[in-house]
């Protein structure tokens, strides 16, 4: 691998960056909004106003969590491939975070979770975390993910060949 092959990675890196920001900045309002409606009408216990005063709070909390997650997939993806210590899937499986706070400040609950959920996300009473980027209602966001980490192992794998190999991909 030379130079022009780590160039190659890092323009596929942030493609693909920017392609998952785009299809999670459009998909996650709509998810949390999913979420919520999901859980409120299994439980089935609110009556009308109670339901939508719960959706309205939905629809914010849908707005809060993509402009976090957003500028964390951001902030992510502006840092060096080589420093970068979360994916983006990591970073957007956080997104249970507001609708949870929707769901127990209705005193919704929690539902039961299997034991490799209950360990692996304490703090997800509802079973929201998203299993992949498309989960979130696209499924063109999951390749992207894969996308993403093949292109990112291509740099990071360019930068170990070139430092191996000092002066070679300067012809």
């Amino acid at each position: 691998m030379s130079l022009p092959d780590e160039t190659r990675a890092l323009r596929l890196l942030t493609e693909s960056g920017d392609a998952i920001v785009v299809g999670v900045e459009r998909e996650l309002p709509r998810w949390v909004d999913r979420q919520v409606a999901r859980i409120v009408a299994a439980w089935a216990r609110l009556d009308e106003p109670e339901r939508a005063q719960v959706m309205e709070e939905s629809t914010l909390a849908g707005e809060l969590a993509t402009a976090r997650v957003v500028g964390e997939l951001r902030r992510l993806l502006a840092t060096d491939p080589a420093e970068q210590t979360a994916t983006p899937l990591q970073i957007v499986r956080t997104a249970y975070r507001e609708p949870t706070a929707v769901l127990s400040g209705a005193e919704i609950p929690p539902v039961m979770r299997d034991e490799f959920a209950e360990r692996a996300w304490p703090d997800d009473w509802y079973g929201l975390v998203p299993a992949t980027l498309g989960a979130l209602g696209d499924p063109e966001l999951a390749p992207l993910h894969l996308a993403w980490g093949m292109a990112k192992a291509g740099v990071l794998r360019a930068r170990v060949v070139q430092s191996a190999n000092p002066g070679s991909g300067d012809e």
